[in-house]
């Protein structure tokens, strides 16, 4: 049962890892100009990506200072999953199994 939770919590930070790298990708995309938002493909992903990462944001965007243009707040979630994936999450499951 553990391995299973275990296999489950890695899945969902990979797939939160993913649409973090994907979101922003699409954001630099759209500040150079390369991708058009007048689109309404791309106004849909867009929307749906930030509404994805939003609340993941929101609370390192309060403790963070404000930087003006530069959000590092992707960065921080990122590296917060790779910790658990790789620091927290093993020895914690490695225990119960």
């Amino acid at each position: 049962m553990a391995f299973a939770i275990f296999q489950t919590l890695m899945i969902l930070l990979n797939v939160a890892k993913w649409i973090i790298i994907i979101q922003a990708i699409v954001s630099w995309l759209v500040a150079f100009n390369i991708i058009n938002t007048s689109s309404d493909f791309v106004r849909t992903v867009l929307h749906a990506l930030d509404r994805m990462t939003e609340p993941l944001y929101r609370p390192i965007r309060r403790l963070m200072p404000d930087l003006g243009a530069l959000d590092l707040s992707p960065m921080v979630v990122l590296l917060i999953i790779i910790i658990l994936q790789q620091a927290i999450l093993p020895p914690l499951f490695a225990s119960m199994m």
